[in-house]
């Protein structure tokens, strides 16, 4: 039983992260459209799920019942939720206005705040930074600082004897520091 909690709980991960890569890499996304209750389901996969199933787990090894090991569980998964709320939190609730912390669009403050805003307006105001960064130097210095990350990864790379693995993975370099 424990080792299917477990085991369960890693596959929840896994689908949790996948999906958050999945989604930010579609082209032209901004940020997902959804609202709360997808957002709390997404962060029960990524962030939830292992601390939960991890405290029913310990309730099963110590034969307490299941009444006690859901208690458990749902320990876990609201304390879990709660931590990643106060994370998410932390750019907009700071005391310092001149410290400016980095924050997901898709945190729950943004979530929230795009129900309340509207989707169009919310894009609206998405659209007008994107194209403020682009004007900047911040995109064509990230593009440098991928290449240079990429080419020290090849260099690693070529402590390693040639094989069709090691072109492989120097493939993957090339691809992910390959931009128009």
């Amino acid at each position: 039983q424990v080792v299917e909690l477990i085991s369960s709980a890693i596959g929840d991960l896994v689908q949790g992260i996948y999906y958050e890569n999945s989604k930010s890499s579609e082209e032209n996304c901004l940020t997902d459209d959804i609202g709360i209750s997808t957002w709390k389901e997404q962060v029960f996969l990524s962030h939830s799920a292992l601390l939960a199933k991890s405290c029913q787990a310990a309730m099963e090894l110590a034969k307490h019942s299941a009444e006690i090991q859901d208690m458990a569980f749902q320990y876990g998964k609201h304390m879990s939720m709660s931590h990643k709320l106060h994370s998410d939190l932390q750019p907009f609730v700071k005391e310092s206005s001149s410290d400016t912390m980095a924050f997901s669009l898709n945190s729950a403050p943004a979530v929230l705040h795009q129900e309340f805003l509207g989707r169009e307006a919310w894009i609206k105001q998405i659209r007008e930074l994107q194209e403020a960064i682009k004007a900047g130097k911040g995109v064509t210095s990230a593009i440098d600082l991928c290449r240079c990350h990429g080419n020290r990864a090849l260099a690693a790379l070529e402590h390693f004897p040639p094989s069709e693995a090691r072109a492989a993975l120097a493939n993957i370099v090339y691809a992910v520091t390959r931009f128009p």
